[in-house]
């Protein structure tokens, strides 16, 4: 068993970021602002946020809209976010293709701007460097 020093906690993480992987079944109850403030809540804490299904785009407008608003040079400095581009091969039905609306299955990530940089984005991978504070 690992021993722990005077500088050490066991209750506390070390320097690593977490990630929280975030299934559809737990976004399908909430409104819209209840998905918000649970992306935003957890990227103000400095974690990468990954969205098994990803956010509609109306969801995905407003979730920009309320970040820019909790921008602050000290505390926050907002969100970078990228999801897998909307293939037409999905099964998103015919209906719903013919109407214009998008399906929200899609893998998104999301986190603090200033952590998170894309390096790389196709239709099959994101390739994203995590970095400290």
């Amino acid at each position: 068993m690992p021993e722990v020093t005077s500088d050490e906690s066991a209750d506390e993480p070390d320097d690593g970021v977490q990630i929280d992987l975030i299934s559809g079944a737990r976004m399908e109850g909430l409104t819209s602002m209840e998905k918000i403030r649970l992306i935003l809540d957890g990227v103000r804490d400095g974690n990468i946020v990954i969205l098994e299904e990803g956010l509609s785009p109306d969801e995905e407008s407003k979730l920009i809209e309320v970040t820019m608003t909790e921008i602050s040079p000290d505390d926050f400095s907002g969100i970078e976010i990228e999801t897998y581009p909307q293939s037409q091969a999905t099964d998103q039905s015919l209906l719903d293709r013919l109407m214009g609306r998008e399906s929200a299955k899609k893998l998104t990530v999301i986190g603090p701007a200033n952590q998170l940089e894309t390096l790389h984005k196709d239709e099959t991978l994101i390739s994203a460097l995590v970095s400290r504070k």
